[in-house]
């Protein structure tokens, strides 16, 4: 399975390094990269000696930066996705998706698509979790900077939604969902944790998710982009290294977007795998997006509290699949960096199903897995 297809985001863009840092495994590859940046540079300004790597990614893409030869031009970033392992024809075609909506997405300014090389505009280095990272979120000037930054990013939600790509771009359907929950007991259950599951607890698991995948199907459609949080949410720029206020954030890793339910890429975006914010905040960034939502016209529930759990169950699919792709990343691939975040992902998952009762026994399971005894909760 390509791990593309299960939407894992790339890790925070990394600080500029000199271009002997982008090693390659394969000569034949580099040497024709070589040789189609070289032409691309001459065509569009750039300078190849500052090749550097931009960010590390959870599939087989990477993304280099290279800066003009000119001083004050914008720098450009390189996609390098080999074919046999990447599809790039979804980037480009949900880039121009956004693109045409007025939406910051990265501009694909020449893409040599049997040879998986690309040239994207920059959108920039700073991202929003990096700038979370950076502020004191207990109160004062930081909490509000925060609150700015995500007001952006809802708006910026409603308006992604409003984009009619259900022609465009795969149906989030209960087969793919399906499978994305079916990471959980291979990955995270039996890999990571090293668990057998009873005939009682499997029977128990395929009816937990059954009413999970019943639940989320439920909802109306509208275009997912499906990770849309705080890694691929970049911090808007104005003029050359500027930021520009209340404007919308850069949009990155939205190749595996899919027509699904509307509060998926709200979940993602609240309920993030890398920072965690209260529920009392959660709810009010929740109610701001569930009125803007309306006001648009995107399809979410006409109560908030039948749209709130239809968020809650949409998370607990997303939190399952994020623990077993977390578990193979690094079991499978080697990539172990994705293992801290896990802990927040299960707490996430286990608060959802404390709360309703009948996924009480997915809340047991995940007790017995992580040997934890629930000392608190409330059910509906």
């Amino acid at each position: 399975m390509n791990p593309a297809a299960d939407s894992v985001s790339p890790a925070a863009p990394t600080s500029p390094a000199p271009s002997s840092e982008v090693t390659w495994t394969d000569p034949a590859r580099h040497a024709a990269f070589d040789a189609w940046l070289a032409g691309v540079a001459a065509q569009q300004g750039l300078d190849p000696a500052t090749l550097r790597p931009a960010s590390a990614d959870a599939s087989f893409r990477r993304y280099l930066r290279l800066d003009a030869r000119e001083a004050g031009q914008p720098s450009r970033i390189v996609m390098d996705a080999p074919p046999s392992h990447e599809d790039c024809r979804p980037f480009v075609q949900v880039a121009g998706l956004l693109g045409g909506a007025g939406l910051a997405a990265p501009q694909v300014l020449a893409w040599d698509e049997a040879q998986g090389f690309m040239l994207l505009s920059d959108l920039g280095d700073r991202t929003y979790l990096a700038e979370l990272q950076s502020l004191d979120l207990s109160g004062g000037a930081g909490l509000r900077r925060a609150d700015g930054l995500y007001r952006d990013a809802i708006d910026t939600l409603v308006r992604l939604q409003r984009i009619d790509a259900t022609a465009a771009v795969p149906a989030y359907d209960r087969a793919l969902m399906q499978r994305e929950l079916d990471l959980f007991p291979e990955w995270y259950v039996a890999r990571h944790r090293g668990a057998t599951l009873t005939d009682r607890e499997r029977e128990q698991l395929a009816r937990c998710f059954d009413l999970i995948l019943k639940t989320c199907l439920a909802q109306p459609a509208v275009l997912v982009h499906r990770d849309y949080h705080s890694r691929n949410l970049m911090l808007p720029l104005g003029g050359p290294g500027e930021l520009a206020e209340g404007s919308g954030p850069g949009i990155l890793d939205f190749q595996d977007a899919v027509a699904g339910p509307a509060s998926y890429d709200l979940v993602s975006l609240l309920r993030d795998a890398y920072i965690e914010w209260d529920e009392a905040i959660q709810i009010d960034w929740a109610a701001r997006y569930w009125e803007r939502a309306r006001k648009a016209g995107v399809p979410v529930a006409d109560d908030f509290g039948s749209f709130w759990r239809d968020y809650e169950w949409m998370g607990l699919q997303r939190h399952l699949k994020v623990l077993g792709i977390f578990a193979r990343l690094s079991h499978r691939d080697g990539k172990d960096g994705y293992l801290k975040d896990l802990p927040l992902v299960w707490r996430y998952a286990h608060h959802v199903a404390m709360r309703y009762s009948v996924l009480t026994p997915l809340a047991r399971l995940l007790e017995r897995l992580e040997d934890v005894r629930a000392r608190d909760g409330y059910t509906f």
